[in-house]
């Protein structure tokens, strides 16, 4: 779905997953420093929007995810995964109830899928899911921003800023007041600072909470059974993951971001060096420079030094080995 406000002066349109709204509106550093700043905010159009509704909503949410969302209070955010059997990640959902309605975001294109299973695990339980994608917009406000929510729209307020549950009409007069826009690259580029793991650019397809440092924040320890739990509480209680994330300074004399997918290797051992991990997603900070997440085996020395592919890289601990 192409957002309106492509059209605003210097937009270049994101590409991959990301198509749809705005990479950048010609000035990836100054729009980094006014969101770090509190200012502005992010078209998120492109994400899916799901809604439960039901006098069940929560108790039933409560058996699929991995957060502890029972007794939610209404406007408190959180955030929770949906793993498979074998414990491994396959939805990330970023929740909030407004004391109705659970209104969620999802990664683009994920939520058709997400809303499938949801369906298939209804019952007998009175609960009502919704894909509300096209007529609804999810809008960031980063932390620190003053402006205001419009009357009536659910709002997810996080240490990181406030998502906005927006119709879609809306969005361009709201753009208006909210401005200036900051494209989808500054978004990610203090994502990445903050050292938060994102489906489909942290994960593949085995991969586990543990890995991404998602234990806390989108894992609850203590709560009932959940498809995948066993894997959670056995990595948990009894062993280590096999990988962690870690954030790596990469070398700034270079042109170009080593790319996801990158094989990182440890640099002692050269560029044939066995392969310990990959770069999940690199960016352009604004005050570190380039820098990225990356995706390493957990045995991998904390203090070793990097290469990926060719860029030499010190990491950051993330997730503890």
């Amino acid at each position: 779905m192409k957002s309106p406000l492509l059209t605003l002066p210097g937009a270049v349109p994101a590409e991959g997953v990301d198509e749809g709204v705005a990479a950048h509106y010609g000035d990836l550093f100054r729009e980094q420093r006014a969101l770090a700043d509190g200012t502005g905010f992010v078209d998120l159009s492109h994400r899916g929007v799901v809604t439960v509704s039901g006098p069940e909503r929560l108790a039933w949410l409560h058996l699929l995810l991995t957060q502890h969302v029972s007794d939610l209070p209404p406007h408190r955010a959180t955030e929770a995964l949906i793993l498979s059997a074998n414990g491994h990640i396959e939805h990330a959902l970023y929740l909030v109830d407004d004391g109705e309605t659970v209104w969620v975001h999802v990664e683009p294109g994920t939520q058709e899928a997400l809303i499938a299973y949801l369906e298939s695990m209804k019952f007998f339980y009175r609960v009502e899911v919704a894909d509300r994608t096209d007529d609804i917009a999810v809008v960031h406000l980063p932390a620190g921003s003053i402006a205001e929510a419009p009357e009536g729209v659910a709002v997810r307020e996080t240490p990181y800023g406030r998502d906005l549950f927006l119709p879609r009409a809306d969005l361009e007069a709201y753009a208006e007041k909210a401005g200036p826009a900051a494209g989808l690259l500054a978004h990610e580029a203090l994502r990445v600072e903050q050292h938060r793991p994102r489906l489909g650019f942290e994960t593949d397809h085995r991969t586990i909470p543990h890995e991404l440092g998602w234990i806390g924040t989108a894992v609850h320890l203590q709560k009932g059974c959940y498809r995948g739990q066993e894997t959670v509480a056995r990595v948990q209680n009894l062993g280590k993951p096999p990988r962690r994330l870690v954030f790596l300074h990469l070398d700034g004399s270079e042109v170009h971001l080593p790319p996801a997918g990158t094989e990182i290797r440890v640099a002692d051992d050269g560029a044939e060096g066995r392969r310990i991990g990959f770069v999940t997603t690199s960016v352009r900070h604004h005050e570190l420079g380039p820098v990225a997440l990356a995706l390493v085996k957990r045995n991998v020395p904390v203090d070793a030094r990097l290469l990926a592919g060719e860029t030499a890289a010190a990491q950051e601990t993330v997730v503890e080995p």
